[in-house]
């Protein structure tokens, strides 16, 4: 699959926002402290995919009912879903000038029944002349996501039998929809029924 950008300039995929607030000083910390246990790009992007993997609960997974937004927050909080858990390594990466772009997929169960969009990122490390996609949400019985630059390791490779379908485009800013249903939901069985099954 050919990855789109979205913005064609690649400072887009290196700013702040609302959500990937890179310059907020938990970011900046936790990213200074992953940048001194690592050497190269390379041996940082796969610490603070690990970082995020493994120290961030997914909520699904936890049963945490909070829905932080906000990558400070997550970070904050250690908790999140596989969109915020996107938002806080796409920070951890911008914060060390790595490109980072947002993508999702359409999921669905085994009878075909649509589910919420997935989130995940795709970076483009320094001498690499292509993006990359990783999936941060976190492992657990059947879902092993892997840091990995030769082939995806994603929790879920799409099934087009079930109409599930991986979206090219790569996103510099949370899509609205998805943010809107972050922002707004009271608490995560809230969220589960807003967030959108397709953009």
């Amino acid at each position: 699959m050919e990855l789109i950008q979205q913005v064609p300039e690649d400072s887009a995929y290196l700013a702040a926002d609302e959500a990937i607030d890179h310059r907020h000083p938990l970011v900046r910390e936790t990213a200074e402290r992953l940048r001194a246990e690592t050497g190269d790009a390379y041996a940082y992007a796969a610490a603070a995919f690990d970082f995020v993997r493994d120290t961030i609960t997914h909520s699904a997974d936890s049963g945490d009912m909070r829905v932080p937004w906000r990558a400070s927050d997550v970070l904050a909080t250690r908790n999140g879903i596989c969109h915020t858990k996107s938002h806080a390594l796409a920070a951890l990466l911008r914060a060390e000038g790595i490109a980072t772009a947002l993508c999702y997929q359409r999921l669905a169960d085994d009878n075909g029944d649509p589910g919420p969009v997935h989130g995940l990122i795709a970076l483009r490390l320094p001498g690499r002349h292509r993006w990359d996609r990783q999936d941060p949400r976190g492992n657990r019985p059947g879902v092993d996501t892997r840091f990995s630059l030769d082939e995806e390791r994603l929790a879920w490779p799409v099934r087009p039998e079930f109409g599930e379908v991986d979206y090219p485009l790569l996103h510099a800013a949370p899509h609205p929809l998805v943010l809107h249903a972050l922002r707004t939901a009271a608490d995560r069985a809230r969220l589960w029924r807003v967030l959108p099954v397709a953009l």
